[in-house]
């Protein structure tokens, strides 16, 4: 029976053309090497090598197995690798939100009620997260609104409520609430990897424009320092402190307050 290991050290030869360097290779003995080459041979029941005194080397036959032998050490890495991944997948349940701010409550609750799962969250487009769990790439999924498809279950599970922060000084600042056409014009600070609340604001506020910071510290000295208009939502934890000279404004638009729903197939 073939071994994996010896059509490494087959594989090997050829490449290397001396078994001096396949046994230097692998670190073992060359008389080991060469007795595992007769033991290919014999697996295969054909003549592999020409031997010559003190040389040998692979014959056409020998040629054509090596190529038959990656093609087997080739399926056995796909063959673990597929099991492992699905000894994983059973392990794991898998969330892909619209937003981050429903996985900061999701993850935590679910963590108490499957502590023997581990769990693996990402940010994804809508569309995305729909086709995942339909193709049964992904476990869970939260939408900003009611999921419509027969075949999925949607379960209503938390509100967000988008605000906008302004100076006290801002021009804004003597509003209790806005809506997007107010706010639309004014440059905004925003969170990389904010979701689909990036192409909200982008859609609403087309004559914005958008800084997006990648790094939080820099985002919130940007926020302490400038006079741009920033976002918060009822479910952010800014620093009480970076806020003291800002006022928070709900947006007042339906595309502003959304309700998360996790859907799941049935």
């Amino acid at each position: 029976m073939l071994h994996l290991e010896e059509l490494e050290q087959f594989i090997a030869f050829e490449q290397y053309g001396t078994l001096s360097k396949v046994a230097e290779k692998f670190n073992i003995s060359q008389p080991s090497i060469t007795r595992n080459m007769k033991k290919i041979e014999e697996d295969f029941g054909v003549a592999l090598f020409e031997r010559g005194k003190n040389h040998i080397s692979l014959n056409e036959t020998g040629k054509l197995a090596v190529e038959c032998a990656g093609k087997v050490l080739q399926e056995a890495e796909n063959a673990i690798s597929k099991v492992q991944n699905f000894d994983k997948r059973q392990k794991t349940i898998v969330i892909e939100s619209c937003a981050p701010a429903p996985l900061w409550s999701l993850l935590p609750e679910l963590g108490k009620k499957y502590p023997d799962k581990t769990f693996s969250s990402a940010t994804c487009d809508i569309g995305q997260i729909i086709r995942d769990i339909r193709g049964g790439n992904c476990d869970l999924g939260v939408l900003p609104y009611e999921c419509e498809d027969k075949d999925l279950l949607s379960i209503p599970y938390i509100e967000e409520n988008l605000a906008v922060c302004v100076r006290t000084d801002h021009e804004l600042a003597g509003y209790d609430e806005v809506s997007f056409a107010q706010i639309n014009g004014f440059n905004c600070l925003v969170r990389e990897e904010i979701g689909f609340w990036s192409g909200v604001c982008k859609e609403k506020m087309p004559a914005s424009r958008f800084l997006v910071q990648t790094d939080d510290f820099e985002l919130e000295e940007l926020i302490r320092t400038s006079t741009l208009l920033c976002f918060t939502t009822n479910l952010a934890d800014w620093p009480e402190e970076l806020m003291e000279n800002r006022k928070e404004i709900p947006i007042i638009d339906n595309e502003a307050n959304v309700r998360y729903h996790v859907i799941k197939k049935r």
